[in-house]
């Protein structure tokens, strides 16, 4: 996989910037795909594209309270990645946008932590979120809301997606 290009149009015209990483915030889910029989295949090829150099890591303070919960298996993965990863640490705009998300009902109380993580990847300016929580996460009806509340609160919008779904795939 190779780093992505930009094309930028300007009146008409088409200019090509120099090649920018796609800066992908992973959740929990993400590191725990690495053993689950399910998501293990898509999970380790995303972390080998981010090994080669394909994407910028960006995982949180979050992630990695939530992994350290985890088997050792998952921490070692996590600890592996830590070199390479920028971490995003959880600030009052984080805290805020989260907030704002559970207000709107996108997420109730009980799982605002994956609005955090939601948050945690706007506020960073990531290009997009990787996840495998359909639940609250990667879900249809919600990346809408999400976006809609961010837009409502002059953040950016931020693309949602599985790691199955940002995989190269060679057929």
């Amino acid at each position: 996989m190779t780093a992505p290009i930009i094309i930028l149009y300007t009146y008409g015209m088409t200019s090509i910037s120099k090649s920018k990483l796609i800066r992908v915030y992973a959740d929990t889910s993400v590191f725990g795909g690495m053993f689950d029989e399910e998501f293990e295949t898509a999970s380790k090829a995303l972390f080998d594209a981010i090994r080669k150099g394909s994407f910028r890591l960006i995982t949180s303070e979050l992630v990695r309270e939530e992994v350290q919960a985890g088997p050792k298996k998952v921490i070692d993965i996590f600890d592996e990645f830590l070199v390479i990863a920028e971490i995003v640490e959880i600030t009052d705009s984080v805290l805020q946008l989260q907030e704002s998300y559970v207000q709107a009902g996108i997420v109730s109380e009980k799982y605002a932590t994956d609005a955090m993580h939601v948050a945690l990847a706007t506020v960073s300016n990531a290009d997009l979120i990787v996840s495998w929580n359909f639940k609250h996460i990667v879900n249809f009806q919600k990346i809408p809301l999400y976006n809609a509340v961010n837009t409502l609160n002059k953040f950016e919008k931020i693309a949602i997606y599985s790691p199955l779904e940002v995989i190269e795939n060679e057929d």
